[in-house]
């Protein structure tokens, strides 16, 4: 196993966190609010502490892991391959266990506008990652 190249693990935490964090409550909060409280998403006001801590300890885990998979093509086509790898990981246990879990009002529309933010936002992640990696001579 290669040794852990933290510039990157940083960046790409930074990086994680920046794209998900504003996204995710201008996408919960601000724009979707009324959507996501009939879902039954919300049953109270978030606890954004709480939450910017489990984006933080996603984006080390997942900066940690980026150079350990292997992909082909340019860094930024490595830093889409695995998001997409990851996105889809992250679709199943957080939007299909969401609809699975309970009765969702709208359970369709949940997971079209949860799929499509998960696209912005692995998208977006894809390409920084791939992009820091390129930058901070990350070869895996």
């Amino acid at each position: 196993m290669q040794p852990v190249n933290m510039k990157l693990t940083l960046v790409g935490t930074a990086a994680y966190t920046l794209v998900t964090f504003p996204l995710a409550v201008i996408w919960h909060v601000v724009l979707f609010k009324a959507n996501y409280e009939q879902f039954g998403y919300f049953t109270h006001e978030p606890n954004f502490l709480l939450g910017l801590l489990a984006i933080l300890i996603q984006g080390v885990v997942l900066s940690l892991l980026f150079p350990l998979v292997n992909v082909s093509g340019s860094y930024i086509q490595r830093g889409l391959k695995y998001t997409l790898l990851i996105g889809v990981f992250f679709w199943t246990s957080h939007v299909l266990a969401f609809v699975a879990k309970q009765a969702v009002n709208g359970a369709a529309l949940f997971i079209v506008m949860e799929s499509f933010y998960l696209l912005l936002q692995f998208g977006i992640y894809g390409i920084l990652i791939g992009l820091a990696a390129q930058k901070l001579g990350n070869t895996a």
